[in-house]
């Protein structure tokens, strides 16, 4: 067993599983989705799209892609929560949570993405 692989495993999956977690509940209600949950999972697809970098094969590039756009829609939920709750005066409404649990969705997909590329090249390895 490869422990770089097992590690690189965990973060793709954890970051998919915390993303779940932050995305499941009403999409407009602030009580459903907490800010530390949000700021778990840039965190986790922080480290691993970091892990990402040393592949440099074609389903790594792919990998690497998804990392990217899941970083792109974390830090604009993370811009779009803290803009509302620190600049504008109407604080963090039903509409700009929905905005950032949209947002929180793309991410997921692009995680799931990241997931079912990792399967794909575990299936494809040979002993």
């Amino acid at each position: 067993m490869n422990p770089e692989k097992v590690v690189f495993g965990f973060f793709i999956v954890l970051a998919l599983t915390l993303n779940f977690g932050f995305f499941v509940g009403e999409l407009d209600n602030p009580d459903h989705h907490h800010v530390y949950e949000l700021f778990a999972v840039i965190v986790v697809n922080l480290i691993a799209t970091v892990l990402k970098f040393g592949d440099r094969t074609q389903m790594g590039a792919v990998l690497l892609a998804t990392s990217l756009v899941a970083l792109l829609q974390l830090f604009a939920a993370a811009l779009v929560w803290t803009v509302a709750v620190h600049v504008t005066e109407s604080g963090l409404t039903t509409v700009t949570m929905a905005s950032i649990v949209s947002l929180s969705g793309g991410v997921m997909l692009a995680n799931v993405v990241s997931v079912i590329l990792l399967i794909i090249e575990t299936v494809m390895l040979r002993r």
